[in-house]
């Protein structure tokens, strides 16, 4: 019998022990995904910087090209990616960036009084990473409560005393 007592001890270990191993494990697991959605969060933050920021260089080079004399932001996005307003098609983006932080990838548009695009915005209200260390242009981010409040808009520059 002395040899069944020992057998059934050492079972009794190995389960304990096999129980700490996957305690441990969930453990190692729960800190990974954590550091991972934060990785995956940071990512976002930053693809949401470059493309905002495009479609910002795209909207002020669009408004900067009057082909009449008349500056005026776009109607749409998509005249970004096609400017008609010329006899030969001049493309002001790439292509139109989804917005990384929505399902839908539907940016919130700010328009002019006149109905033209001037920037865009999120549509997330979930709170940001990224709390300072912006450039100089997104001074306006630092401590932002939500990605929504992240504008990327194209003002007109006042100029000695020109718009």
């Amino acid at each position: 019998m002395n040899g069944k007592s020992l057998n059934v001890k050492s079972a009794g270990f190995t389960y304990i022990s096999v129980l700490i191993l996957v305690v441990i494990a969930g453990i190692a697991l729960t800190g990974a995904s954590r550091y991972w959605s934060i990785a995956v969060k940071r990512d976002k933050e930053a693809e949401l910087l470059f493309r905002g920021d495009q479609i910002e260089k795209a909207i002020e080079s669009y408004y900067n090209s009057p082909q009449d004399g008349q500056q005026k932001y776009p109607r749409t996005l998509t005249d970004l990616l096609q400017d008609s307003r010329y006899h030969i098609i001049k493309k002001h983006l790439r292509k139109i960036y989804q917005d990384p932080m929505t399902k839908d990838g539907e940016w919130e548009k700010i328009l002019d009084p006149g109905g033209g695009i001037k920037g865009v915005y999120s549509k997330s209200t979930g709170k940001p990473l990224k709390a300072g260390g912006f450039t100089k242009e997104y001074k306006d981010f630092e401590d932002s409560e939500k990605y929504s409040d992240w504008k990327f808009t194209y003002l007109l520059k006042t100029v000695k005393g020109k718009k």
